[in-house]
């Protein structure tokens, strides 16, 4: 009876509530070596209105982690001499992509996956749609940093991961999703999708909910899989037929709608400890995994901004400090920074994830060997951190003990 009462009157009270009790609505955290899990925690729920507990098999959109995902397809790459990291994007784009003040710098790869590439989010980076040109976006003066030259500052900028996915597209004639399933998800046996297109209807039926002023705003997916699952074309369609190599990748997430399971990403926080191999699989060479994380950015006063433009919760003094390729690293030892959540000095490398009320993290300790995945879903206006520029509930889910 007990069992039964819980399951009616608490997703009553989350789905009404802006607010419960200032805690998240979901909360999951694994805990893992480069052999396997060794803890997983789980509380609340995955879909109040439903009731459905939450658990570390349901996919999440997991926010900006997709960024560091992502990166991996594009150094795979790398590795086959299908994309050279120090080259004009421009000849694979097949259009000229330069920053408006300084035309004869080229724009790079490498720039664009370090955040060093002269862009900024103020354009907006989500928006078009499926049949729509996302280079139009970079038209706008607004896209660009008119006081820095790329390569020479770092702010962080989600606009430049639909860039990388389209120099992925017109280097492989693939679309992003469908390219991201080739080279890393399949390979990885990991059950997840860049927008819901490539998911199956199981997974979609078991889709953690994200919430914002207590109302589900994003994969509220009544147990089956979304008719579209991406950004529609602009008559509300979603043909997929209309779908064009580099013209609108974004509708896909590369820098941000990647669904995943936190057992998922525990994988993804193994390869890393293994540079490149899980499980008895490769898909990059241990060189490859050392470029992505030897930091290309420290700060310094003066060469970049150390939190998110168009992000209140990060954009704190001192929250990120070092960045590489799509791959930052915690606890720079520097008195403007504060990135260290576990509050323990270790410099662990990883990403965070931050968006409609999603918190999440991967963040792994290369010398010993072990790492940690969480996320909380339902984070309104999340209290500050005690020890650092993440929040409270980050820090948390960190270092529970």
């Amino acid at each position: 009876m007990k069992k039964i009462l819980h399951r009616l009157i608490l997703p009553l009270l989350l789905a009404t509530a802006p607010a419960f009790g200032g805690e998240p609505v979901a909360t999951v955290r694994v805990a893992f070596d480069r052999h396997g899990i060794t803890d997983t925690r789980v509380a609340g729920l995955a879909d109040a209105a439903a009731g459905r507990a939450v658990t570390a098999d349901d996919p999440v959109r997991i926010a900006s982690i997709s960024k560091l995902v992502a990166a991996l397809g594009a150094m795979r790459l790398v590795e086959q001499g299908k994309l050279d990291l120090d080259a004009d994007v421009s000849a694979t784009l097949g259009w000229k992509l330069r920053h408006p003040k300084w035309p004869d710098t080229p724009i790079t790869l490498r720039l664009l996956l370090s955040h060093r590439a002269g862009l900024t989010d103020a354009a907006g980076y989500w928006q078009v749609p499926l049949d729509g040109d996302f280079k139009a976006l970079l038209d706008d003066p607004r896209a660009w940093d008119m006081e820095h030259a790329p390569g020479s500052y770092w702010r962080y900028a989600n606009v430049g991961f639909p860039l990388v996915a389209a120099v992925m597209e017109r280097a492989t004639g693939e679309r992003f999703d469908l390219l991201m399933q080739r080279l890393v998800l399949k390979p990885l046996d990991i059950a997840a999708c860049y927008g819901w297109p490539t998911c199956d209807e199981a997974a979609a039926a078991r889709a953690v909910v994200l919430y914002a002023d207590g109302k589900p705003v994003v994969d509220d997916n009544h147990g089956r899989k979304p008719a579209c699952g991406i950004t529609p074309a602009s008559d509300g369609s979603c043909d997929l037929s209309k779908w064009r190599a580099g013209a609108s990748p974004n509708v896909f997430g590369p820098q941000g709608g990647l669904r995943i399971s936190a057992n998922g990403l525990a994988k993804i926080g193994r390869l890393l400890l293994g540079e490149g191999k899980v499980d008895g699989v490769r898909i990059l060479k241990p060189g490859s995994v050392r470029m992505m994380a030897k930091p290309l950015w420290t700060y310094a006063p003066g060469n970049g901004v150390t939190g998110e433009d168009d992000d209140p919760i990060r954009a704190r003094g001192g929250f990120t400090c070092e960045y590489g390729l799509a791959v930052t690293t915690l606890a720079t030892r520097h008195p403007d920074c504060n990135n260290d959540p576990f509050g323990d000095g270790v410099q662990r490398i990883g990403h965070s994830g931050n968006a409609y009320g999603l918190l999440a993290g991967l963040w792994v300790d290369r010398k010993r060997g072990t790492g940690v995945v969480y996320f909380a879903t339902g984070n309104d206006a999340p209290e500050m951190g005690e020890r650092s520029a993440f929040s409270r509930v980050e820090e948390k889910l960190a270092s529970p003990d």
